[in-house]
């Protein structure tokens, strides 16, 4: 059994995780918080067991990806809040991925919640707190902030239409519809090739993703925190139990 790096010192806390460096360069910890937040971070809370659940669901969604070929910094579960993953550079974009118009496309377009679109919709924001994460289009990213190369843009959005594939496959057989989801990629740090690869570097989790039940259209993500619809944590457990996870 291959020995487990030991936790280093804290690296970043975010709003829902916290990065530890560990023995080993190019690997990391993932720790999962049970913080809540919505509209930028100016609603908070501590919802006890979210990130357990999170943790347990993002770790199951990373696996099936893995079957699919698709590369990710994810490692392996620790323990109930821990995650392995591979240390990466992580790119400031963060692309969305909308399947049914919601959220700030419906607001900003002033369209319907619950349109099903013909084809999958790429959206890219920049990660900038002080900004706001605004929205860019291509250029924006490869050719005023040039964080990235038009070449790699294209790899990230087929990469990110196939993950789509994947997710909406798997929570298609448990009732459930992808609205949409938000992810980020990073250059693998240990990759020995010149061209560095580009990877998965973040969890997937009802946090990032809005999901609506089939039947009754129940919002079983974290809109039920953002529009105070009831208890998320109960939305969090009902998505584990029909993927069959234990918590």
């Amino acid at each position: 059994m291959t020995q487990i790096p030991s936790k280093t010192q804290q690296l970043y806390e975010g709003k829902a995780k916290i990065l530890y460096a560990t023995s080993e360069e190019f690997l990391i910890i993932q720790h999962f918080k049970d913080d809540a937040t919505a509209f930028n971070a100016q609603k908070k809370a501590v919802i006890a067991g979210k990130g357990i659940l999170n943790n347990l669901i993002s770790e199951f969604i990373m696996l099936e990806l893995a079957k699919n070929n698709i590369a990710t910094h994810f490692v392996k579960k620790l323990n109930d809040r821990e995650q392995l993953v591979k240390k990466v550079n992580i790119i400031p974009l963060e692309v969305i991925i909308r399947n049914i118009t919601a959220g700030s496309l419906s607001k900003r377009l002033g369209v319907d919640e619950g349109l099903v679109l013909d084809q999958p919709v790429f959206e890219i924001c920049y990660k900038n707190d002080a900004l706001q994460d605004p929205l860019i289009n291509d250029d924006h990213a490869c050719e005023v902030l040039k964080v990235i190369n038009k070449k790699q843009l294209e790899e990230i959005k087929i990469s990110s239409l196939k993950i789509n594939s994947v997710l909406k496959t798997i929570f298609n057989k448990i009732g459930i519809n992808l609205v949409d989801f938000k992810i980020e990629f990073g250059f693998d740090l240990n990759t020995k090739n010149l061209d560095k690869q580009i990877i998965l570097a973040d969890e997937i989790s009802p946090d990032g993703c809005r999901l609506w039940d089939q039947k009754t259209a129940q919002k079983l993500d974290k809109d039920i925190f953002r529009r105070d619809l009831g208890s998320l944590i109960e939305a969090y457990q009902e998505i584990a139990r029909r993927l069959n996870l234990k918590f």
